[in-house]
């Protein structure tokens, strides 16, 4: 399923999607590939993959081995422009509207354009928000921003709105991995009641209970990377809880 799919329909269908975040600093060829198959079976809509930190040159061969054994499209989830790898389907096209860094707000943008024009990757503009769940997070350390408060759905709405306001198609919502709790529901209850566009929640989702909050308050896509790379069965979990939420939908 094309990930634009998401946009074209906004939120109004109610469907909800299970995308699989993939860092290529945590994973082996056979790690990679159990998660493929589990993921085929399971119904996982898309892999991101990516990271706030690459410190290893195994993203081009994760994604290819991917595109050589799954369906599932790949999108990137890039932290700056050398991630750019034009085996993937699409880019999330991050700007990173909670904070106030030049450098991830457009300034790594400009220098990615020229090399997202001459490629076939879809591009999805998507408004970035980092959302402080208890502990600094890669995420808010390399991007050198502050996190919207946890406790402040408002900021978090307002931020989304002008996000939104400046044409951006989608927005993600992010603990950030290793999230000590999730994203609250109020907050993203207010960024849903907010504005029209598709949300992704990501960041502290190690539970069931904790994903279906989620999308109980709004959640279109929700990802999940650093705890079903510790326990591979939380996916199939998950897989079945979004699928459970469109079973009246189809």
């Amino acid at each position: 399923m094309p990930f634009n799919t998401l946009h074209k329909k906004k939120h109004i269908s109610g469907r909800k999607h299970f995308a699989v975040l993939l860092d290529p600093d945590n994973l082996t060829e056979a790690s990679c590939l159990n998660l493929l198959a589990l993921s085929e079976a399971h119904q996982v809509d898309f892999f991101f993959v990516g990271g706030s930190l690459i410190t290893s040159d195994n993203q081009a061969a994760i994604i290819k081995l991917i595109k050589d054994n799954s369906q599932i499209p790949v999108i990137l989830f890039p932290s700056n422009s050398q991630h750019i790898d034009k085996q993937a389907d699409g880019i999330l096209l991050l700007s990173l509207i909670s904070g106030r860094n030049p450098e991830f707000l457009i300034g790594q943008h400009v220098v990615s354009a020229p090399i997202l024009k001459q490629s076939q990757l879809s591009i999805y503009p998507t408004g970035y928000m980092l959302i402080d769940t208890g502990r600094q997070t890669t995420a808010s350390y390399m991007s050198g921003t502050t996190p919207i408060p946890y406790d402040k759905p408002a900021i978090a709405a307002c931020t989304a709105m002008a996000g939104e306001m400046l044409g951006l198609r989608y927005i993600y919502m992010d603990g950030g991995s290793g999230a000590m709790h999730p994203i609250s529901a109020d907050m993203i209850r207010a960024v849903r009641n907010a504005v029209d566009t598709p949300i992704i929640v990501g960041g502290g989702i190690d539970t069931a209970e904790k994903a279906g909050a989620a999308l109980d308050a709004g959640a279109d896509v929700l990802v999940v990377g650093n705890h079903i790379e510790k326990n591979p069965g939380f996916l199939a979990e998950v897989s079945n809880l979004v699928a459970s939420y469109n079973v009246t939908l189809a």
